[in-house]
């Protein structure tokens, strides 16, 4: 079975069980992102989960837009991925586990669907520990169907909890399907141990509410979460180690070796899966609105282009090859998401400017390492390059340990590779604080002050509008209790007068204060009313709109006051780049 019939069995069959399709969220997280990218189907339906009404009922289903750089580093090996497609369904205080196990089991097992044998199938259910109780619910769900005991395994909460996604919030037991990929005969007893039992699919069920003191008590709005991962299931179903041995990348591996004027091998490389991973993420990431830069996403946009091309150039590719790739991904995918094909000539035209950009960066890089070296003595015997300037060259020149090194040794030199190690680790700590901080700064907090500087950010971008023109679109925003950064599209620095003045405007409709609704309506009756969105396929059928009397009016979906007498006095504290085409505003609200 292909990816792309995949997605449509599950859209499908879910659909037939009363369930609304819903459009992929960006994977640039839109109203207060939790962090960086969505890195899960959950994120765009945290408010959802949490209690306000979906526009589109309490049955869904989507393919949703992921992208995880937390271990990016591992990317090349035949697992990880930077992009995927999670497959979801939910049920928003609607049905619980007995439908939820039923609808996996059906999709699973059933002739129509996806016909696994039902040998072939494990699950494990949650055990109990001092705060909850065991799940027997799902496990005698299982044995209801037909999955013997020996293959029903009970773990505790590392394997089969989620939740919650802060400290305190909604979270719950989960179940987990395992499929048997062994040549062998297949084991009579399950193990979750065995590498051979993979897992393709997560039932979480979020029924307590986890409180400030470590307890829990049930919730009275019980949520379905499941998550299939496309990829991973796309590979089982055909019989491949790898999705890396799918449809989905195989177009991208025969135009590197048409590039490189070779046969096709036997095995790829970790430099042949870092470039297709890479340049794949890049597309999706570029299409939703970010240009390559030195910050957030457009950071990481730029890291994950460049180590494409890292990569590449150890493979002999010393021509312009990322706009080939990205032609491959948009041709493939943009039927499934038409965003591609959308923002074609913009993802072509930041993606030549990079690759270009980035080739003049390895010769400043080359030339900051001549001088490196030039400054050791000739009469040293041992030359070595420390870890901390090893580093330098990594993190400001894009030059990985690889290359230094090679180019080390070239000159007679050897590397720290123990100093470096502490170096990157040192770093990869401050950047998982800061994205934690990050992560308690958005969906999750719902508190007085960020619902406020939520609010706040709809002010803003009608105040540049009048000021700077209907061009200023939202490029993204990052809330915290302190703080207010939003990401606007603008091709200059905005003066210092013009900011005095929106900031006189967002101050002035504070005064006024001005009541705060939501409608829920189609995306035509939104457009006929003025509201402010990015249109097309990123919205479902219904969308919420808010108005600030008759100031704004916008789609969105996150936390609001209900009048802007409650917000405080707006401050501009600093405007500055962000990235190509894109300004960012820093700004707070003072009470």
């Amino acid at each position: 079975m292909k990816a792309f019939e995949l997605r449509q069995k599950y859209i499908d069959f879910f659909v037939s069980k009363s369930h609304q399709e819903i459009k992929s969220a960006p994977v640039v997280p839109e109203n207060d992102p939790t962090c960086l990218f969505t890195t899960a189907g959950m994120h765009p339906l945290v408010p959802y989960l949490s209690g306000e009404n979906h526009p589109s009922g309490k049955r869904l289903v989507d393919c949703q837009k992921c992208i995880r750089t937390g271990d990016i580093e591992e990317v090349g090996d035949p697992v990880h991925l930077t992009f995927f497609e999670m497959l979801g369904n939910w049920s928003l205080g609607d049905y619980f586990k007995a439908e939820a196990i039923e609808y996996s089991f059906e999709f699973l097992s059933s002739p129509e669907w996806l016909n696994i044998p039902l040998n072939k199938l494990a699950v494990t259910v949650f055990a109990g520990d001092e705060n909850a109780p065991f799940d027997e619910e799902a496990y005698d769900i299982w044995k209801q169907l037909g999955i013997a005991e020996a293959r029903i395994a009970k773990c505790g909460k590392k394997d089969n909890w989620w939740g919650p996604a802060g400290l305190t919030g909604p979270c719950g037991p989960d179940t987990e399907m395992f499929y048997w990929t062994g040549e062998n005969e297949v084991p009579e007893v399950f193990d979750p141990e065995n590498k051979l039992w993979v897992e393709i699919w997560n039932d979480v069920f979020m029924q307590y509410n986890k409180k400030d003191d470590g307890s829990y008590e049930a919730l009275i709005q019980k949520n379905v979460d499941t998550g299939m991962g496309l990829e991973r299931v796309t590979a089982i179903l055909q019989g491949k180690p790898s999705c890396y041995e799918t449809e989905l990348f195989q177009p991208l591996f025969a135009k590197l070796d048409q590039i490189r004027g070779v046969d096709t091998p036997a095995k790829r490389t970790d430099s042949e899966r870092i470039i297709a991973d890479h340049i794949r993420a890049a597309v999706f990431i570029s299409a939703d609105g970010i240009a390559p830069g030195n910050v957030d996403q457009a950071y990481v946009l730029r890291r994950l282009i460049r180590r494409a091309i890292r990569e590449a150039n150890k493979l002999g590719i010393d021509k312009a090859f990322v706009l080939d790739l990205a032609q491959i991904i948009i041709d493939d995918y943009q039927e499934a998401y038409p965003e591609l094909s959308a923002n074609e000539p913009r993802i072509k035209e930041e993606f030549d400017i990079e690759e270009k950009q980035f080739a003049e960066t390895l010769v400043k890089g080359t030339r900051e390492f001549e001088k490196l070296i030039a400054k050791v003595p000739a009469h040293i015997t041992k030359k070595i390059i420390s870890g901390k300037k090893a580093f330098f060259l990594y993190e400001t020149y894009g030059f990985p340990l690889e290359l230094t090194e090679d180019m080390a040794k070239e000159n007679g030199f050897e590397v720290d590779r123990n100093g470096f190690n502490k170096a990157y680790k040192k770093h990869q700590e401050m950047s998982r604080k800061g994205a934690e901080q990050k992560f308690k700064g958005g969906l999750v907090d719902a508190s007085e002050q960020t619902t406020s500087l939520h609010t706040a950010t709809h002010l803003l971008q009608q105040a540049l509008r009048q000021q700077l023109g209907e061009h200023i679109k939202q490029r993204g925003s990052n809330i915290t209790a302190d703080r207010l950064r939003f990401d606007f599209s603008h091709d200059e620095k905005v003066p210092r007068e013009v900011l005095d003045k929106v900031e006189f405007i967002v101050n002035d409709v504070i005064e006024q204060k001005l009541p705060i609704t939501c409608q829920e309506m189609t995306i035509e009756e939104a457009q006929l009313e003025g509201a402010i969105g990015l249109f097309g396929d990123r919205y479902g059928e219904k969308v919420k709109v808010y108005s600030i009397g008759d100031f704004s009016k916008e789609i969105c979906g996150g936390p609001h006051a209900e009048n802007t007498g409650e917000l405080g006095k707006f401050k501009i504290k600093k405007e500055e780049s962000s990235s190509r085409g894109v300004r960012r505003i820093k700004a707070v609200l003072i009470k």
